[in-house]
């Protein structure tokens, strides 16, 4: 694929008008496990989408053709919030495609629950990088959310009976913790260096008179 053709996909964020893409969403994500062979959660087309009605997804499109998806699901009444599903078409991997996608789903997140914890599990690797990248953390589980709904998600994964046989303390997923209000504190912090700074410079004219 050319630059040209690369910097015409669209990475917006998903509408009703989207919702005939679900099928093809569902493969996507069956045949991703597939290939790396690791575990991935099974998605119904019904699930995805409840997911692109509900203004909690993200889509990549060529034209009319659907090359990329991402979503969100809120637990806790909003206090967590999880990103999930992110998928490339094969044909459409190895040009950056995914970063644009996981900052697409990061800004949908951050916009509709902007005071929520972000979350993500995952045994994808550049994913991982993805979300390091962003600011996120690794974290045990047991600082993602409790709520049961969300890992009875898991089932449909080929590890889910590692997971429970660890009382949903760890898995092959890899969790990862974006904290807002972590954030928060240290972009109102970023003037600190001057000011102490300032403040030694000032002590030492003091000293020298």
């Amino acid at each position: 694929m050319n630059n040209n053709a690369y910097q015409n996909i669209s990475v917006t964020f998903a509408d009703t008008s989207h919702a005939k893409y679900a099928e093809h969403i569902c493969k996507l994500i069956y045949e991703s496990a597939l290939q790396r062979g690791t575990g991935i959660a099974k998605r119904s087309p019904e699930y995805i989408i409840s997911k692109i009605n509900g203004g909690k997804a993200v889509v990549a499109l060529d034209g009319e053709r659907l090359v990329g998806f991402s979503y969100i699901e809120c637990w806790e009444h909003g206090d967590f919030v999880a990103t999930s599903g992110l998928i490339v078409d094969p044909e459409y991997r190895g040009l950056g495609l995914a970063e644009r996608i996981k900052r697409k789903t990061f800004e949908l997140a951050r916009t509709r629950f902007p005071y929520a914890k972000l979350f993500s599990i995952t045994t994808s690797l550049p994913v991982m990088k993805l979300n390091s990248r962003m600011g996120y953390v690794p974290v045990t589980f047991s600082e993602l959310t409790e709520d049961n709904e969300f890992w009875q998600g898991c089932e449909g994964c080929c590890n889910y009976d590692i997971l429970m046989r660890n009382n949903r303390r760890m898995c092959l997923c890899t969790g990862m913790l974006y904290d807002p209000a972590k954030h928060k504190r240290e972009e109102h912090s970023w003037w600190k260096p001057y000011a102490m700074y300032i403040q030694n410079a000032i002590k030492k004219i003091f000293h020298l008179r």
